[in-house]
């Protein structure tokens, strides 16, 4: 009752408004942290504790939805912008607005997102925020021991309490967080479960862990009202996996990733890191360098010579699974591109004029104007579109390992890179190309001059040639390709 009484003489205090909103407006307007958040401007001279005078702004609800199409405004984009901004005041700073309901925002007519009314803001602290980090962690590695475990350090959980019905009613009413099916994520069905788990167990929770439940719970009935099938979980996760993968500062973050990325054992999760890092790539700043950064730094310590053994194992495995592939794939191509007879190269012309066509199409329209100019793409990239388009139905599928080649390569490179090149013109896409590169350097400089990482490129490269030198030897003489073992690690068991 107390910590409510305070809250409402707070919100009633327009001195203490004032000081919020200028507050709000360093951490998180535009011009100083998220694109297109805005914040009006305070007018000192003209607020005291009964009156508040701020600068007027023209804009719509975002629940307009007549409004927001009249002005060409995007409305998962004020969603997103919305969450995002969210997620950064409760994950980062944690001063935050504790009551984002429609009336105390704005779109404005040039696509930005309004804050009003800061009366009602709250705190966390960066043990509370980190603690709150580690449980989406957890929930879903569907660790519920640990989970509790970071109740218990906030205080949530009076020591001496036997944890164990707690853990099994966790396991028993929260879905899986990364298998679910969308509509099992809607974060009042999860709100609503753990509330049910609080008030059957002797829980107490902090004023702080309850501001940040109701601004969750309001901002997703926004969100699903602007778009019914916006999810806070899901749009959230992007941003808790960038946050995870990047941040080296805090001990309680790198035990996250630990948990997170690696079994019991030492061994890296594959999958687990692929889902992250195509995750983190949707959440605004994602840099991977400091997330291989943090890989190699584990992997060249004393913990990580089971992880390179696994890597090296890995390597192997690819490398050859791909040139064997890749070889497969293009004798396939050449096949299927080849012109055998009239049919066949009927079509080709055909697949060739529709391209040519389309490129004289897009290069017409670019001249219509400058603005729509450097809002299409080159002639020369429409055209190449438009060949691997036509020529889609007659290349083979590529194969499992060279699909997993391409998105890793995606990853690390076309988006994984965007935020290392943070402007590139048109007419310098070299430059841009060269800069990402150079950012890898370090890295490449770092594990070479490590002995271990020395000596197991050396293994990799002989095991590779071995590996070549059978399979042209069985296929020189047409036997049956050859089956290699796994690698047998220094403790003599078969990874």
């Amino acid at each position: 009752m107390d910590d409510f009484g305070n809250l409402l003489y707070a919100e009633i205090d327009y001195i203490a408004e004032a000081a919020n909103a200028r507050r709000f407006s360093e951490l998180y307007a535009q011009d100083v942290a998220i694109a297109d958040v805005f914040v009006p401007k305070v007018y000192s001279e003209l607020t005291s504790r009964k009156v508040l005078t701020m600068e007027w702004v023209d804009g719509f609800r975002l629940t307009d939805s007549a409004s927001l199409e009249e002005n060409n405004l995007d409305r998962k984009k004020l969603v997103d912008t919305l969450v995002q901004c969210s997620l950064r005041q409760i994950m980062e700073n944690g001063f935050f607005h504790a009551d984002p309901h429609a009336g105390n925002l704005l779109a404005t007519k040039d696509g930005r997102l309004c804050y009003l009314d800061f009366g009602m803001m709250s705190y966390a602290a960066a043990k509370q925020r980190n603690g709150f980090l580690l449980a989406v962690v957890h929930i879903v590695n569907r660790d519920w021991s640990a989970l509790v475990k970071v109740y218990q350090n906030l205080g949530f959980i009076p020591e001496g309490t036997d944890v164990q019905p707690i853990e099994n009613a966790l396991e028993d009413a929260l879905p899986d967080v990364l298998n679910s099916d969308i509509s099992e994520l809607n974060f009042k069905n999860v709100v609503g479960k753990l509330g049910d788990i609080m008030y059957t167990y002797p829980f107490s929770l902090p004023p702080f862990y309850i501001s940040i439940i109701r601004c969750l719970g309001v901002l997703e009935g926004l969100a699903i009202q602007v778009d019914p099938k916006s999810r806070i979980i899901s749009k959230a996760y992007p941003y808790v996996a960038n946050r995870v993968l990047t941040d080296d500062s805090q001990q309680e973050l790198r035990e996250a990733l630990r948990r997170l990325i690696f079994t019991s054992d030492g061994s890296i999760r594959w999958s687990r890191l692929e889902s992250l890092l195509d995750e983190a790539k949707d959440s605004s700043g994602f840099d991977v360098v400091p997330v291989l950064d943090r890989l190699i730094d584990y992997a060249i310590s004393s913990e990580g010579e089971e992880l390179l053994n696994e890597i090296s194992d890995q390597i192997v495995k690819e490398a050859d699974s791909l040139g064997r592939d890749t070889l497969i794939y293009f004798t396939q191509a050449a096949g299927a591109l080849s012109i055998r007879d009239e049919k066949s190269a009927a079509k080709a012309m055909q697949s060739l004029a529709h391209a040519l066509q389309n490129n004289k199409d897009e290069t017409n329209q670019k001249d219509d104007g400058a603005e729509k100019e450097s809002k299409m793409p080159t002639p020369i990239v429409s055209f190449l579109d438009s060949l691997r388009e036509d020529l889609a139905e007659t290349l083979p599928e590529p194969t499992a390992s060279m699909k997993r080649t391409m998105k890793l390569g995606l990853l690390l490179g076309t988006r994984g890179a965007s935020s290392l090149a943070t402007t590139t013109s048109k007419g310098n896409a070299v430059s841009a190309t060269a800069s990402t590169i150079s950012k890898f350097t370090p890295l490449v400089r770092k594990l070479s001059q490590e002995p271990r990482v020395r000596q197991k490129a050396g293994e990799i490269v002989a095991r590779l040639s071995e590996r070549m030198v059978s399979r042209g030897l069985r296929a020189a003489f047409s036997l049956p390709p050859p089956e290699f073992e796994t690698a047998v690690v220094a403790n003599g068991n078969k990874k």
